[in-house]
């Protein structure tokens, strides 16, 4: 039985994750799958490397999620499954990384600059 360690980020979303054989089960954070990522949309976002290679039944998935927001941490967890399934058989690679699943989106929210009201949007002009 071999067991996997890989980390996922997104934004500012961190998920570290532990693959091994087993029966499909999915835990984060101590909590059932469905109930952690409850729209449809969220759960294929998950669950896309798995159905591309075919198996979404053999692994045993338990993953610590924090930061950022769901949409995030969905995306950091794919990415995290992605690289252990990588580690696992690496023979994997080229249909995960023909989809995408492999490269981490490096876009994070611009900080907030002083004097203005937002990151680029200025406070009103006022000329008298």
């Amino acid at each position: 039985m071999v067991i996997v360690n890989s980390t996922g980020r997104r934004k500012s979303a961190i998920a570290r994750i532990y693959l091994k054989e087993g029966s499909g089960k999915i835990t984060i954070n101590d909590r059932e799958f469905k109930n952690y990522f409850t729209t449809p949309q969220l759960q294929h976002t998950v669950l896309h490397p798995l159905l591309t290679i075919q198996s979404e039944e053999k692994f045993d998935i338990k993953v610590n999620l924090n930061g950022g927001g769901i949409n995030g941490q969905a995306e950091a967890l794919r990415l995290a499954i992605s690289r252990a399934l990588i580690k696992a058989s690496p023979e994997l690679k080229p249909s995960l990384k023909s989809k995408g699943f492999l490269t981490r989106n490096p876009r994070e929210v611009e900080r907030k600059k002083s004097g203005q009201k937002k990151a680029r949007k200025r406070f009103q002009f006022s000329k008298r």
